[in-house]
């Protein structure tokens, strides 16, 4: 039985039938909807099963949604994600810096900590400028000596600062004369200068001439090398 015609309703024959959009059609029945313009399987478009020419084809509009607090909440997650807000708010914000951020408890506690830290280590920079700068005439224990253990001497303990240029050690000109005397290190100490000598605690010192309060001359008995080192480096066997 020959099926009806989706467009006449009339019977279609096999010699004229087209099989489309889940019809049967006459060939001069297989127009647009519109223009009427006859169509074929390469010209059609179909929508809501009927035929249409490319210029009468429906346009599909987007189904408006209402502004409810759950769709305005997730439009304002994804615009704060979107990438295209981001380059605007770089270019917005080029050449006055990083945009700011709430400060919340936690990042107001990590900003405190590191303006302390940051704080601390200014003042050690700075005073290590200070001591390198202007040398002192008693050097300070080292780091990895006991501050318990350690007595500087009785007279460098009324020491202090002296706003004024401390005045230049000169270098000795030549060794004083041996007086037998001999002293071990405490502590490691490195030279500071050409005319001072390095050695590691337990040396032994030999041939020491006391320079003044703060300072010494000798030869280290393990290296050979002699010249001028700190007093409260060492102690007298």
């Amino acid at each position: 039985m020959n099926p009806p015609c989706g467009r006449c309703n009339k019977i279609v024959y096999p010699t004229e039938k087209v099989n489309c959009l889940d019809k049967y059609w006459h060939k001069g029945c297989f127009n647009c909807e519109v223009c009427k313009t006859t169509l074929n399987m390469k010209t059609y478009k179909g929508f809501d099963k009927k035929p249409y020419c490319s210029a009468h084809y429906p346009k599909t509009t987007f189904t408006a949604v209402p502004d409810t607090p759950e769709n305005l909440r997730l439009k304002e997650a994804t615009k704060n994600q979107s990438q295209v807000a981001y380059k605007e708010d770089f270019v917005k914000n080029k050449g006055r810096g990083f945009s700011t951020v709430n400060e919340t408890p936690e990042l107001q506690r990590l900003k405190k900590i590191q303006d302390q830290v940051s704080n601390v280590r200014y003042h050690e920079e700075y005073e290590k400028k200070q001591v390198g700068s202007k040398r002192q005439p008693h050097p300070t224990s080292p780091a990895n000596a006991p501050s318990a253990a350690f007595q500087p001497p009785a007279a460098s303990q009324n020491y202090h600062y002296d706003p004024t240029p401390e005045p230049v050690r000169q270098a000795a000109a030549a060794p004083p004369p041996s007086t037998g005397k001999r002293y071990r290190a405490v502590y490691d100490y490195s030279a500071a200068d050409e005319d001072e000598v390095s050695f590691m605690d337990g040396d032994v010192i030999v041939d020491v001439q006391q320079i003044d309060e703060g300072w010494m001359y000798g030869r280290v008995e393990r290296t050979g090398q002699q010249g001028m080192l700190p007093a409260n480096y060492v102690e007298a066997i």
